[in-house]
């Protein structure tokens, strides 16, 4: 399987999941910790992929997502964004809602 499908699955099959740097345990930068600490905060189950055990899982991740830096968070398949736009959503209670509709 190549690397973008690969990547396509893993979103496809998590109806949350993380890109970031490092691993839930072990966050490698802030920005990835900061959206560990919210998901943890909203009580959801979530997949992470640390893209710094293949550098060319950024590469395939931003051209299938168009999005630039990492984290990168998916909700029942869509892109939500990266630590600015989780840190807004949960603020502003759009992401507590967009949880809920995951039952």
């Amino acid at each position: 399987m190549e690397l973008k499908e690969k990547i396509i699955k893993q979103i496809s099959e998590n109806k949350v999941i993380l890109f970031m740097k490092g691993t839930k345990e072990m966050p490698m930068c802030g920005f990835s910790s900061t959206v560990i600490n919210i998901l943890n905060m909203h009580n959801v189950d979530y997949e992470t992929v640390n893209i710094l055990e293949d550098p060319n899982i950024r590469i395939s991740l931003s051209e299938h997502s168009n999005w630039p830096t990492i984290p990168q968070l998916f909700v029942k398949g869509e892109l939500i964004g990266g630590c600015d736009i989780a840190i807004e959503l949960h603020n502003n209670g759009e992401l507590e809602n967009l949880f809920k509709s995951l039952d």
